[in-house]
């Protein structure tokens, strides 16, 4: 049976979940947990997520993910792959790291609590898989969750966390140390309560649809959300925000870097056709658009002329681990292009 395809669309607010194959783990110690955030930060980067929460497991992990564009598809396969072939390096293996498909819960953002819901029942996870009691005597001492970072001060966070949504929902006006203070009351009175049975079952409960249902929200976006599945399967892309639609902020994105550093250049799209595959400016070129979207090898080669795909990999990496003058200037000078050179795409 064919995969039901995945909904996207410019807002849309997901639940994703990912196991690592055969149950075993993907994150194994806390290097791999820095590495798995380093992606995060990457993906971050390139696609223009914005994250409310996270919990890292041993075999798993959760994310409250935003994408301002329609790009789940693509910047979860970026993520996913990275990681994978940097959990892989590090432990001398080979093959999958996640199991299957990932999840990903569509959630109404706006109306009912539901935020909150899932914002709570991802920074509880430590609780619930007993880490608390092992490892830590509270729950923001367990590090590798976004809630160590809301009781933290805005500066101490990664520039991709979103705190104001999750706040909000809960009822705290400001993300001050008030705020702050009653957030980790909150969460922490919540934690305890889970070693209670009765307190542990009503939340289990609250928390069903979340572990079986394919959307958290009511019976209106509900229908929303089956509008835009039924344009899909009737070959409707344009208007479901699938397929081509999904690319749309990246190639955006991709064509103004490619502008902006031709500018600086003084030189045009089409003599780059005439500068040999790998010449220095096309790989670095390659690397920034690499390093900033998650266009593909094809669609970079396309663009700046490089032959096989399987030369943009070669050349961005030579880039990115370059340690001779030259390329690191010229690497500089073109990542500072952008910085000065911010208009929208």
């Amino acid at each position: 049976m064919a995969r039901k395809p995945r909904i996207e669309f410019g807002g849309a607010v997901y639940h994703v979940m990912s196991r690592g194959d055969r149950g075993e783990a993907i994150i194994e110690d806390e290097s791999d947990c820095l590495r798995f955030l380093e992606c995060v930060d990457e993906v971050c980067g390139k696609t223009g997520w914005r994250i409310h929460a996270f919990c890292l497991l041993g075999n798993h992990y959760h994310a409250l993910c935003e994408t301002p564009e329609p790009n789940l598809v693509a910047g979860m396969k970026w993520l996913q792959g990275a990681y994978t072939q940097r959990f892989n390096a590090r432990h001398h293996q080979r093959g999958h790291v996640f199991q299957g498909r990932y999840k990903a819960l569509l959630v109404e953002a706006k109306n009912g609590g539901y935020f909150s819901t899932l914002s709570t029942y991802i920074h509880l996870n430590p609780a619930r898989a007993g880490l608390i009691s092992k490892e830590a005597g509270k729950l923001s001492d367990y590090r590798w969750s976004s809630y160590p970072l809301y009781v933290k001060r805005p500066s101490q966070r990664p520039s991709w966390l979103e705190t104001e949504r999750v706040l909000a929902d809960v009822g705290i006006a400001r993300d001050d140390r008030r705020g702050r203070r009653e957030y980790a009351a909150y969460l922490e009175k919540l934690a305890t309560g889970l070693q209670v049975e009765s307190v542990r079952k009503e939340l289990e409960q609250e928390w069903e649809g979340i572990r079986r249902g394919w959307y958290l929200g009511s019976e209106a976006f509900r229908d929303y959300l089956q509008e835009r599945l039924s344009g899909l399967l009737n070959g409707n892309r344009r208007d479901s925000y699938d397929g081509g639609a999904v690319c749309q902020h990246d190639e955006r994105e991709a064509r103004r870097i490619m502008e902006h550093v031709l500018e600086a250049l003084d030189m045009r799209q089409e003599d780059l056709g005439r500068l040999p595959k790998n010449e220095r400016r096309k790989a670095v070129l390659a690397w920034l658009i690499r390093k900033n979207t998650t266009m593909t090898n094809e669609w970079i080669s396309q663009q700046l002329n490089m032959g096989h795909i399987s030369n943009v990999t070669n050349y961005v990496r030579h880039v990115d681990q370059a340690t001779d003058k030259s390329t690191r200037q010229l690497r500089q000078q073109f990542a500072n292009i952008l910085i000065h050179r911010t208009d929208p795409c």
